[in-house]
């Protein structure tokens, strides 16, 4: 598809930034088919990425223009900036550019139903370290409205450092419920006895180092772990019954990320998933993925 006039500025003009900004590559992060011919001929010689949702357009890309590294991507119930990590964790997968890379992005940020915008409308330039280890001080803000930060960075080191180590040498799989204890409370059901029943609160405290490790044991037992705001560790083992809710969730996500969608979107809890397969950490709120972290990364630099 021919560029749009606004497409071929925001291109064009990325070429003119790659320099002076230090750019180490291009990312189009585009919605619909583009005209490839005519990008490549306004971006030669800059390392170029794209993230692409189908899979035919995918081989002809690899095919007609095999200098252009091509990324899987999906659109469907994923935010721009959930897309936009995928495709630079999936690139640094590949060595296709380095954790410490900058990169010039160019997307559309605004939704188009009626097919009237431009196929571009945004540039960015992401300093991939600091965009992969750092939530914005907007999300923070909106996070802690109903987790306490102290709470949500312990729990959301503990996910890491589980996805990154596994367990005894074996990859680990879990869900953390964290937050609006009560409502939770109601939707679970035990699978087992209650690893946490019975001791003080100071020894269920996950702000704790001591008890992050003995959870990480408990890690790999079925069922969700739920905290409460003040992390304090309620009870393990637990299956959610949570109502059909109006979610989307990425294809390729299985029940545990869905139990986690699930129960962000009934309740004001915030779920973080361990992936067993991948080792990623994801952090539902609302029913969306607000976060998205590779466990081989640098540990998360958590400010306001």
């Amino acid at each position: 598809m021919e560029l749009s006039p606004t497409a071929a500025a925001l291109v064009a003009g990325a070429r003119g930034l790659v320099g002076p900004l230090g750019a180490d590559a291009v990312l189009v992060l585009a919605d619909t088919p583009l005209e490839w011919e005519e990008v490549r001929a306004l971006l030669p010689d800059v390392p170029l990425l794209t993230a692409v949702a189908s899979h035919p357009e995918r081989l002809v890309l690899r095919e007609k223009f095999p200098d252009v590294r091509v990324l899987e991507s999906t659109t469907a119930g994923v935010s721009i900036r959930e897309r936009l990590s995928i495709a630079l964790l999936e690139a640094i997968r590949h060595e296709w550019v380095n954790p410490g890379a900058r990169v010039l992005v160019l997307c559309r940020n605004f939704p188009d139903p009626d097919g009237d915008l431009p196929q571009l409308d945004t540039m960015h330039l992401v300093l991939l370290g600091q965009h992969l280890e750092r939530l914005t001080a907007r999300e923070l803000r909106g996070l802690e409205t109903r987790v306490p930060l102290p709470t949500l960075s312990a729990v959301v080191e503990l996910a890491t450092e589980i996805g990154r180590e596994g367990r005894e040498y074996f990859p680990t799989g879990t869900l953390f419920i964290v937050g609006d204890s009560r409502n939770v409370m109601e939707m679970a059901r035990p699978m087992n006895f209650n690893p946490f029943r019975g001791y003080p609160e100071n020894e269920r405290d996950v702000k704790l180092s001591a008890v992050r490790e003995q959870i990480k044991d408990l890690a790999r037992l079925e069922g969700a772990i739920l905290i409460s705001k003040d992390g304090i560790a309620m009870a393990g083992c637990m299956r959610l019954m949570v109502p059909d809710e109006d979610f989307t969730l990425s294809m390729g996500l299985g029940t545990r990320h869905a139990a986690a969608a699930a129960v962000s979107k009934a309740t004001k809890a915030v779920a973080i998933t361990v992936s067993q397969s991948t080792g990623v950490v994801r952090l539902f709120q609302d029913g969306q993925v607000l976060l998205h972290i590779e466990p081989g990364l640098r540990p998360l630099a958590w400010a306001h």
